[in-house]
């Protein structure tokens, strides 16, 4: 198979403000293998630094470390392949994207979508949570509004980067008391920090309050303390945490888990633990969201998901929106592999 790797950059309508930092402009690794065939699956790579620790550069040598392996993989299948990678350079958000071409390749020569290649009875839609990005009470309340109005029923609201209270107060006036409310701290706090920060925001009705500390054991500490639902996001990169029940669910990604196959074992973990689990974002760009929706849509069919934070593509400029949603859910692509084209 030839593989071919390129860069591009993706800027935000407007940063997006996290106790990380703010994200302005996401640059991407479009991967592409073609097959003596010449038939051609598509694939992303979507680090971003701040948030896992990976650098774009860092994903780039090891896509180059993969070459070989994808260049002399005839007669290995996909999982062969992914393997293979691994033993190479053992990085989830590069072969990630090897992950999402193969599956997108296979797709692609079957005339199926990846969601009917995991599962014969995929759902058509997967509920997502809207992203509100306003750092001031107005905009956020502004922002409140029209998603409703669009139809979502969950909104998500990032919180340690100032007038928490007064930004959620104003998102739940505006959306009013049937909206599901969750909040996302990035593990800006400690643990006391949490449990004062949670009981503050209660009031407001929380759906659940994602990543408030990092580390199992804080955020056990912290789950035992508050009434309000608990889930990991970053955490879950941690040995063991898939299984150890210190959450009430699990945030999964692509990049993180290191493509649709991991994120659908990483799943089974979490599920058997007895926490829920639901599939976002990183702000990837197309192929990683569709990637995702594929992932959700097939796991929707072993039961219920929480609203997913899948509906990011919006929020980048210049960017006719592939994934849209509509009433609050974006449709299973019908198109054959992920249902979307390269950037």
């Amino acid at each position: 198979m030839k593989l071919v790797v390129r860069r591009h950059a993706l800027r935000l309508r407007q940063p997006l403000q996290s106790s990380y930092g703010a994200v302005a402009e996401r640059e991407l690794l479009v991967v592409s293998l073609t097959d003596e065939d010449g038939v051609t699956g598509y694939g992303e790579a979507a680090p971003l630094e701040p948030y896992d620790g990976v650098s774009i550069a860092r994903v780039e040598a090891a896509l180059e470390r993969y070459r070989p392996v994808v260049e002399g993989a005839a007669g290995m299948n996909g999982a062969e392949i992914v393997d293979a990678c691994r033993r190479v350079d053992d990085l989830p958000e590069a072969f990630a994207a090897i992950d999402l071409a193969l599956w997108d390749r296979t797709g692609r020569r079957m005339g199926r979508s990846v969601a009917s290649l995991v599962t014969d009875t995929p759902a058509d839609r997967v509920p997502v949570n809207a992203t509100l990005s306003a750092l001031d009470r107005t905009g956020a309340a502004e922002q409140a509004a029209r998603a409703v109005e669009l139809g979502f029923d969950c909104l998500k609201v990032k919180v340690g980067v100032g007038d928490d209270a007064g930004r959620v107060a104003a998102v739940r006036a505006a959306a009013g008391p049937h909206a599901e409310l969750r909040v996302d701290a990035n593990g800006a706090w400690s643990v006391e920090q949490a449990v004062r920060s949670i009981e503050a925001l209660s009031p407001a009705g929380l759906e659940l309050v994602e990543e408030p500390v990092h580390g199992l054991t804080a955020v056990r500490e912290v789950r035992e303390r508050v009434a309000v639902r608990v889930a990991i996001d970053e955490t879950a990169a941690e040995h063991g945490a898939l299984t150890a029940g210190v959450a009430d669910a699990v945030c999964l990604k692509i990049s993180r888990c290191g493509g649709i196959s991991g994120l659908l074992a990483a799943a089974a973990l979490v599920r058997a633990s007895g926490a829920e689990v639901y599939v976002a974002s990183t702000l990837d760009g197309p192929l990683g969201v569709a990637a995702g929706v594929h992932a959700a849509a097939a796991l929707a069919s072993r039961g219920p998901l929480p609203a997913c934070g899948l509906a990011t593509l919006g929020m980048f400029d210049g960017l006719i929106d592939p994934l849209a949603p509509v009433e609050g859910k974006i449709a299973l692509p019908d198109g054959p592999g992920l249902g979307v084209e390269p950037l």
